[in-house]
């Protein structure tokens, strides 16, 4: 790239490189540039042209000439700047730029210039001394900054509200689905039928468990299992719902069979040892949300929060989503509990799409382990593949750092082969409910929100890493993901706040997902979901 300063400093030209140009071709020219990453970029152009703006009028200010190129200006300028020997910068230019500025300094302020044109202009009208040019420039982009981070923020906490709203159309295909229970018998049929109940707890079978109070993304999930299986005829999805969703779950998979493979649903008031006694993750989740509701004020706390960068509120805003403090996620600690006559099943999550037969996960060698999963420490991207424990949790307090190493690679929740014969001989469960409560005690201080960190924990030295083909993550959070890698995977895992059932959905992204839906399907017309 080169830049060209006319002599008067009102115009800063940008000529683009031919790597430049052939970028701006592919990306923009095929609409694969969101707006979101085209606004950055061009608050990245533009702070490059005040960079070298910047740099033109301090040389004029320190008596030297002008310089129309980077080479000229690398020349000219100080080591703290662009490594050189000997600085020509004013000291107090450098002084005045590193004093702090208050948050609410600029606030109300009608003098600082909003461009760049106006910066140069007052510049040159007033023949600004160095120390006046500092206090501007520093005003100017302190101001910009924190525009363009409340800009981010408030982006976030749309996609945060956007994310955790059920949309109408799961409202409506719920309610039909419940009126179809009440008013047709054949939505009401056993699941499954008499003959085939032995079948729940033959070891012989492949069992997988799906939690789910959202029947749309169930029926994706069960759908691509068994239309990817090899043999259907062995496969037995358990699905858990809880009890407001049981009838409309029940009716959907009554009326659409997914046969010769078993479809079990059951609420969990339908378990025998749920209904027993007091149950620790009832308990557990209780405490959670008063001590949350009591200490961390929401949504709202969160994004007023001025101190924290904007990702760091995004993290916090995703762990608030409602998915993270339900019932249907944390029941999952309890599954050597819930299938008492089971050694082996694999558990997944309703955010995810079956892309290959599933039961070479059986001949797995789990070692003793309990847990077979996905490292998530070995890429590159920073929201998903680069994860380790202190990632998660929070290592400045005293109970996580003398237990706990950093360094420990995370692993990911939402296709896991569980050992339950194995988990049975730990105390992985206590384990899990320990920390629950320390974190209580410690106003959830420990970790971040959500369900993975205490997951961490319990399994801790229990896991067996699995090949990273049978479960592909980020599809919910990086719309960037490459589709000849999303193709190629065994699983594939949308979590993130761009679940495919909702409008915020990467467009790229979301066929993988609706290729499962049958759209001509009566109750999904009828509430107007689309395939787009």
């Amino acid at each position: 790239m080169q830049l060209h300063i006319s002599p008067s400093l009102r115009h800063v030209t940008v000529f683009p490189g031919k790597e430049v140009r052939e970028f701006i071709k592919v990306k923009v020219g095929s609409r694969r540039l969101s707006y979101r990453m085209l606004f950055y970029s061009i608050l990245f152009f533009t702070f490059l042209l005040r960079f070298v703006f910047v740099m033109t009028v301090v040389d004029t200010i320190d008596g030297e000439s002008k310089c129309s190129s980077i080479g000229c200006l690398g020349k000219r300028l100080g080591p703290k700047i662009l490594g050189r020997t000997e600085s020509r910068v004013p000291e107090v230019i450098y002084q005045i730029l590193e004093e702090p500025i208050g948050k609410h300094e600029l606030q109300g302020r009608s003098d600082i210039p909003q461009t760049l044109d106006e910066f140069m202009v007052e510049i040159k009208d007033g023949k600004s001394d160095a120390t006046t040019f500092a206090v501007k420039l520093r005003e100017m982009v302190t101001l910009l900054e924190q525009r363009t981070r409340n800009a981010k923020i408030q982006e976030y906490f749309y996609r945060h509200v956007a994310s955790s709203s059920i949309p109408k159309q799961l409202h409506c295909l719920a309610l039909r689905l419940a009126n179809e229970h009440a008013s047709n018998a054949a939505a009401r049929l056993q699941l499954p039928c008499a003959e085939l109940v032995p079948a729940l707890v033959d070891n012989s079978y492949y069992h997988f468990v799906l939690a789910s109070d959202n029947v749309l993304a169930a029926y994706v999930v069960a759908t691509s299992l068994v239309r990817n299986s090899l043999r259907p005829h062995k496969v037995v999805l358990h699905i858990i719902t809880d009890r407001k969703t049981y009838y409309p779950m029940q009716a959907w998979f009554s009326l659409h069979s997914l046969s010769p493979a078993i479809i079990e649903v059951k609420a969990l008031h339908h378990f025998d040892w749920f209904t027993k006694g007091k149950v620790p993750v009832l308990e557990a989740m209780e405490k959670d949300q008063r001590v949350r509701s009591q200490f961390r004020g929401g949504s709202s706390a969160i994004v007023k929060n001025n101190t924290e960068k904007p990702n760091v509120i995004a993290a916090k805003l995703q762990a608030l989503s409602p998915k993270y403090n339900s019932l249907m996620n944390h029941i999952r600690i309890h599954l050597p509990e819930l299938f008492p006559g089971l050694d082996k099943i694999v558990f997944l999550d309703d955010d995810i799409v079956v892309q290959t037969d599933l039961s070479p996960l059986w001949d797995i060698e789990m070692n003793g382990k309990v847990n077979g999963a996905v490292e998530t420490c070995n890429g590159e991207d920073n929201f998903v593949m680069s994860k380790r424990y202190r990632s998660y949790l929070n290592f400045s307090h005293p109970l996580i750092s003398k237990n706990f190493d950093p360094n420990a690679c995370a692993w990911a929740y939402g296709m896991n082969i569980f050992d339950l014969d194995a988990w049975r001989k730990t105390n992985i469960s206590f384990t899990y409910h320990h920390w629950l409560e320390q974190n209580l005690k410690s106003d959830l201080s420990l970790w971040q929100l959500g369900t993975l960190p205490p997951g961490l924990i319990a399994f801790h030295g229990h896991v067996q890493v699995i090949d990273p083909f049978w479960h592909m993550l980020g599809l919910g959070y990086q719309e960037n993901t490459s589709s000849a890698d999303v193709k190629s995977a065994g699983v594939i895992h949308y979590n993130g706040r761009a679940k495919p059932w909702l409008e915020i959905a990467f467009p790229k992204l979301r066929p993988f997902w609706a290729k499962y839906v049958d759209f001509s399907d009566k109750f999904i017309k009828s509430c107007h979901i689309m395939a787009t």
